[in-house]
């Protein structure tokens, strides 16, 4: 007895030893995540000025107010769009599902200077569909932003309806046969910690949102912020302060009152079909519209403008026919480091994710939402921040600036989020019974990871580092500020092109860097689902 007591009580103290251990790692990558707001309460507090002023003012609450009106209208659309998508694509017998499956994530990656500038070229006069009026203001952007949003609610929906529990539902099917009621009792529940996850990341990307809200002329905090950069740098350093402890604010409470997790286990099992009935062609209608409008009409207006050609002397790209070998490099470019960014974030968020999944300890919240609120700052607030801290490093790390290691980590603070939400979304409805019988039998802590949960939390893994892969390959700011010199990717072409007037370039650029994100999502996120 006294021997097994003593192997009881070394079983235990690993455990603790292991969580322990965990727990330091999430409150260090905490730490590394506050390196954007330090470097906004550096500047507000230098530069002086009177902040209680500044964030009282006209100029700042109604910006302000409209960030957030904007911000939560579209955060509740993409949260029924993305989970109505994702039902469809992967749970029915909709005509077409694994095509449409790989087409719907692809709206995140464009851009939303370049979607609202789409916008602006599709409607109203002079444009393809003159007969459409313009919309501007709150509605254009609302549209835009809902269109090409929807995916951060759609992957990870996806990734964990092709992975609950099938028993549950054919017992429910059984004995009530209403699939209505069966959604809303067995697998809401099951779903409910990713579909909150997609809809705080709509929220925070909302509110970070500089583009599209600033082509269609809505007064947005951001827009505010950009204004003042130049003419008041300490009312612009005070207005993204305010931005990132709103952030703050926003993702510590959406942990304090998230409701528990629904302790349903990931499977692997071949999921229920449910058929569609009389209902199979209006949901075939609804997917194609939203497909027709967040994708296929931005893709139009790129090939007009292809077609047209560019009317600018001494552009590179004029139409068709043309050579494109001068988008090779940023091909290549955007190719490899989207997937390694895309890696180091899944990798560097684990803890956070494990932790704050597991634990309601001060520790891991906090930690979660240090990490969630740098994904509403702006990204040139983040490359900025960066840029920084790497000229007040010691002198034994001065040669970060410009660097590979410090561009990837630009990516992980700005999108690291991303890949959270989805990952503490799979943590949480692991059993923690899986736990126990584990550190029962003897297993250590990395060994339990890597044998039993790793396995069951992959698709939460892989759709985490999709939404970070489709962000990087639009990402611009800190590719601007922070890549080696002659580093070039494909969004930085798009960017240069269009500040020049060179539409037939921007035009095959953005057809270019659609391909790429088909061609990678479906690799790297969509091929094992389908």
């Amino acid at each position: 007895m006294q021997a097994v007591s003593r192997d009881r009580d070394r079983l235990i103290s690993r455990g603790v030893d292991g969580r322990r251990s965990i727990e330091l790692v999430a409150l260090l990558v905490g730490v590394v995540f506050l390196f954007p707001l330090g470097y906004l309460v550096w500047g507000t507090a230098s530069l002086g000025g009177d902040v209680w002023e500044q964030v009282t003012s006209r100029a700042t609450l109604v910006p302000l107010r409209n960030s957030l009106l904007i911000a939560t209208t579209t955060s509740a659309m993409c949260g029924l769009v993305g989970t109505a998508l994702a039902w469809l694509t992967t749970r029915t017998a909709l005509p077409g599902r694994r095509v449409w499956a790989t087409v719907l994530p692809l709206p995140l990656v464009i851009p939303s200077f370049v979607g609202a500038t789409a916008l602006l070229a599709a409607f109203g006069r002079g444009g393809l569909v003159p007969a459409i009026p313009r919309l501007q203001g709150f509605w254009g952007a609302f549209i835009v932003l809902t269109l090409l949003s929807y995916p951060y609610v759609y992957l990870p929906v996806a990734a964990r309806l092709a992975t609950t529990v099938p028993d549950l539902e054919e017992a429910a099917l059984i004995l009530d046969g209403n699939s209505w009621r069966t959604f809303r009792r067995v697998i809401y529940p099951q779903i409910r910690a990713s579909l909150a996850g997609g809809v705080l990341l709509v929220f925070l990307y909302v509110l970070s949102d500089f583009g599209a809200v600033t082509l269609l002329r809505y007064d947005a905090i951001t827009r505010a912020i950009f204004s003042a950069r130049l003419a008041d740098r300490a009312a612009s350093l005070t207005l993204g302060l305010v931005l990132a402890l709103l952030a703050l604010v926003v993702a510590a409470s959406d942990r304090a009152f998230a409701r528990p997790p629904s302790g349903v286990p990931a499977t692997h099992a071949t999921q229920v079909r449910y058929g569609l009935g009389r209902g199979r062609w209006p949901a075939f209608a609804l997917v194609a519209a939203v497909v027709s409008a967040g994708f296929a009409a931005p893709l139009a207006v790129f090939v007009t403008w292809v077609l047209r050609g560019s009317t600018t002397v001494g552009v590179g790209y004029s139409g068709l026919g043309d050579d494109l070998g001068f988008l090779a490099g940023p091909l290549v470019n955007s190719a490899w480091i989207a997937v390694v960014a895309a890696v180091a974030a899944v990798i560097v968020v684990l803890p956070v994710a494990y932790v704050s999944a597991r634990k309601r300890h001060p520790i891991a919240s906090w930690s979660a939402a240090f990490v969630a609120s740098v994904f509403a700052l702006p990204g040139l607030v983040v490359a900025l921040a960066l840029v920084f801290w790497a000229v007040q490093a010691p002198q034994a790390l001065a040669g970060l600036y410009q660097t590979f290691p410090l561009l990837v980590l630009a990516y992980v603070l700005h999108f690291g989020a991303q890949s959270m939400a989805a990952t503490r979304a799979a943590v949480e409805d692991l059993p923690v019974e899986l736990e126990e019988v584990a550190r029962t039998l003897g297993a250590r802590p990395l060994r339990r990871f890597v044998t039993i949960e790793a396995p069951l939390i992959a698709p939460g893994l892989i759709a985490g580092g999709g939404l970070v892969l489709l962000s990087v390959l639009k990402e611009l700011p800190a590719t601007l500020l922070l890549a080696p010199i002659g580093f070039q990717t494909l969004a930085t072409k798009i960017w240069g092109a269009a500040e020049d007037g060179f539409f037939a370039e921007v035009g095959i650029t953005s057809l270019v860097l659609v391909g790429l994100s088909w061609v990678l999502t479906w690799l790297f996120v969509l091929r094992r689902r389908n």
